[in-house]
């Protein structure tokens, strides 16, 4: 288990979920997902998210929010602190936005909880409309919402870059300008102690985390190398999208990434898709189209705002291949996407032909 300790003020009462199989029913989180909640003790009991005597809302997404009618319930005199966007939204989902008990709050105001203040952040399409984020001055801490988060249970030791640059591409990723806004804000707090919905408390390096999410939300590549990202019917392809990354290993030192769209996780594609300031995707035509799990990648990064990377492409078809092209226009659409030449070419197997197509794409990429 994680590190859950704060301070003796400042607790955690969060969760860890190991029974759920699918994130927002799409994401694999084969080591689960935690959920936070902490409470501070003061004159005044404020608890985040999951409420209880006094609360702050500051994301309405259910996976936060849901109890929130349960706790008004119980505690009759708790009094629901949110923002304006906030409150219609418990209407939709609990059938009241609990008129007489609510504080509204707003940009830099705060609230004091005795020697505790909280100051109000708004942070909205980070990333829903009504998201805000929560400073407590007096022990320097950022409640950051969905911010600085990641998949997987706190009681699971892994690496959390990985895991939190999978979530933040697959769900945040659309909305890199309002995380940059956002951070701007956080750069003119004194943050000792990040506390997000999701994952671990972040209390020590906070630079290495705030640098990552400056890269991630700049859209700028977090690291030098090729993604070959392959979709393949019968395998022809695949067999080529191999070769490929054979030929490339063989002449850099760069990290040389692939992935199978058909076996692979989907999430964890768009990551690494991210990840590498190169792409190279391989797709044979269906009729008459893209394979698929193809398109649906491309449209999954189109849609989180894929930009500053340099793509490649090679199609196969047995006798009319018309993939290179539907694969270049898709991405001709994207912002600061610098499309290579050629477009290697099979036809059903790879050849001399195609593999002389290959090696003019490797020197590409390599340039």
């Amino acid at each position: 288990m994680k590190d859950t300790t704060i301070s003796e003020n400042i607790i955690y009462i969060g969760v860890d979920d190991k029974t759920l199989d699918l994130f927002e029913s799409q994401y694999i989180i084969p080591n689960g997902v935690s959920y936070n909640s902490y409470v501070i003790l003061d004159e005044k009991i404020a608890v985040m998210d999951t409420v209880d005597a006094r609360a702050g809302v500051s994301h309405m997404e259910p996976d936060h929010a849901a109890n929130i009618a349960k706790a008004a319930e119980k505690y009759p005199d708790m009094q629901i602190v949110a923002n304006a966007k906030t409150f219609p939204m418990m209407k939709q989902f609990f059938g009241t936005d609990f008129a007489g008990r609510s504080v509204t709050v707003a940009e830099g105001e705060t609230l004091s909880l005795g020697s505790h203040t909280l100051t109000f952040v708004m942070a909205p399409m980070v990333h829903w409309p009504e998201v805000m984020v929560t400073y407590e001055s007096s022990e320097k801490v950022l409640f950051s919402a969905d911010g600085f988060g990641k998949f997987g249970a706190l009681d699971t030791e892994e690496d959390w870059a990985c895991e939190a640059r999978r979530y933040y591409f697959n769900i945040v990723g659309k909305y890199g300008a309002s995380v940059q806004a956002l951070l701007k804000k956080a750069a003119k707090l004194d943050i000792q102690t990040i506390c997000p919905l999701h994952g671990p408390i972040l209390k020590e390096n906070l630079d290495y985390y705030i640098g990552k999410y400056q890269t991630w939300s700049s859209y700028e590549p977090e690291d030098q190398g090729i993604f070959v990202a392959s979709a393949s019917i019968h395998g022809n392809t695949k067999a080529a999208a191999e070769k490929l990354v054979e030929k490339l290993q063989a002449k850099t030192d760069l990290k040389v990434a692939f992935t199978d769209l058909t076996r692979d996780d989907m999430a964890e594609a768009v990551e690494d898709a991210f990840r590498y300031d190169r792409l190279v995707v391989c797709c044979p035509t269906y009729d008459a189209g893209l394979f698929p799990v193809m398109e649906d990648f491309i449209h999954h990064l189109k849609a989180k705002a894929y930009q500053k990377r340099t793509v490649g492409f090679v199609e196969n078809g047995t006798w009319a291949p018309a993939s290179g092209k539907q694969m270049r226009a898709m991405f001709e659409g994207m912002k600061e996407i610098t499309l290579l030449e050629p477009t290697v070419t099979i036809r059903s197997t790879l050849n001399a032909d195609s593999e002389a197509q290959m090696d003019a794409l490797v020197e590409a990429l390599l340039k």
